[in-house]
């Protein structure tokens, strides 16, 4: 599987209405998208993943992520094989570790050795009866010992919530050859307060898991940037303006190495489908 482009990343294409998420979909596929991003933070995403690519003709449909506590391997191997076998190699399988208060929210102490248990969940993708093909699958990676195993094990890396920098940094682990695929949060908006009015909130969630917050530190910001979500910090990790400031911050992740940028377009109604902001953003990659 080839990814390369701008795709999008989306929330509500897979927890909002599964019959506008299809209408959605369709429509982002024609607009010349390449690929389709949804999230995983419990429910049947499989069945999402087979609502997209039932709606769409070209596009590629990722999982970033899917759960790797709240799924078994030979049972998403099962799904990629008749995926594969009803749309074709549209389906890039993106696993994640996720985060402790996720998992342990539900089952206290759960949530151990993430890294041996990313080897273990693609070790039993290896062994399904019909395995998962390493370059039908990524990584959500962000330190250097997932980024390592993304380049061993998978197509490559889909590094949430970064900065271009960070782009440069896992270019430089992975090397030339794997996929790398950064996530990029956008906010259309006249002036930073309208940015800040849709986005803080929606960061401090974020912020508040302890991969995220461990990589920005690495990256350089400071415990202040990380508690008070400083315009640094938040400049650094949303784009905000009109489609030249986006294009612009596409292109320096393309600079550092990125193969594909995949944006996720925020607005004030979070679960809603910013379809006129997509429609503006496609207009001016054309």
């Amino acid at each position: 599987m080839k990814l390369d482009g701008v795709g999008i990343w989306s929330s509500p294409l897979r927890y909002g209405d599964t019959g506008e998420a299809a209408e959605s979909a369709a429509e982002l596929d024609e607009l010349g998208f390449s690929a389709l991003w949804i999230p995983d933070v419990g429910g049947p995403v499989l069945e999402s993943v087979e609502n997209l690519l039932g709606a769409t003709t070209n596009a590629v449909v990722a999982t970033g992520i899917l759960n790797m506590w709240m799924h078994e391997p030979a049972d998403v191997a099962a799904a990629h094989a008749r995926f594969a076998e009803q749309f074709g190699q549209r389906f890039l399988l993106g696993l994640g570790i996720s985060h402790a208060p996720l998992i342990d929210a539900k089952e206290a102490g759960r949530y151990q050795k993430p890294l041996a248990t990313t080897k273990a969940f693609l070790d039993g993708l290896d062994a399904a009866p019909t395995p998962v093909p390493t370059d039908a699958r990524v990584l959500a990676a962000l330190g250097p010992k997932m980024l390592q195993l993304s380049a061993d094990r998978t197509l490559g890396a889909h590094p949430y919530l970064v900065t271009p920098d960070h782009t440069k940094i896992a270019r430089e682990a992975l090397g030339d050859g794997p996929l790398l695929a950064p996530e990029q949060t956008a906010i259309f908006a006249a002036d930073r307060d309208e940015a800040r009015a849709i986005g803080t909130k929606w960061l401090k969630g974020y912020l508040a898991m302890p991969n995220y917050a461990n990589n920005l530190r690495r990256l350089g910001f400071s415990e202040d940037d990380l508690a008070e979500v400083s315009d640094r910090l938040f400049d650094g990790l949303i784009v905000w303006g009109d489609e030249t400031a986006i294009l612009e911050r596409i292109n320096e992740h393309r600079a550092a190495g990125a193969d594909h940028v995949c944006v996720q377009v925020l607005q004030a109604d979070h679960r809603g489908f910013p379809r006129e902001q997509w429609r503006r953003l496609a207009a001016a990659l054309r």
